[in-house]
């Protein structure tokens, strides 16, 4: 049994006990979350699709850890110019272990 989910904005495909990485969400570590934003479900073969959401489908989800991601170089240059400009970024995240997946 699988789910396809909107966390955050994004979609992930989830099944119990999988652990993921997701924007930073709200809630302390060992928080219980609530998804609603079910988008089709999958058991055994028996496929749900929503229009636009899964009606009565919740997936229950625990935060793990608030961490943050690896750093990603942005580096611009214009040639023959001497303009170039080096930028980091390090992204917020959060890793969460689903649970459950409530039809």
């Amino acid at each position: 049994m699988y789910a396809i989910v909107d966390i955050a904005g994004q979609q992930f495909k989830v099944e119990k006990d999988n652990k993921l990485y997701v924007h930073r969400l709200e809630g302390e570590e060992g928080a219980e979350l609530d998804f609603d934003k079910v988008l089709l479900i999958d058991n055994e073969g028996k496929v749900k699709v929503g229009t636009p959401n899964v009606k009565n489908a919740i997936v229950k989800a625990k935060i793990l850890s608030h961490l943050k991601g690896d750093k990603v170089l942005v580096f611009k240059k214009k040639r023959r110019k001497g303009y170039q400009k080096l930028n980091g970024h390090r992204q917020y995240l959060t890793q969460i272990q689903i649970q459950d997946i409530v039809i």
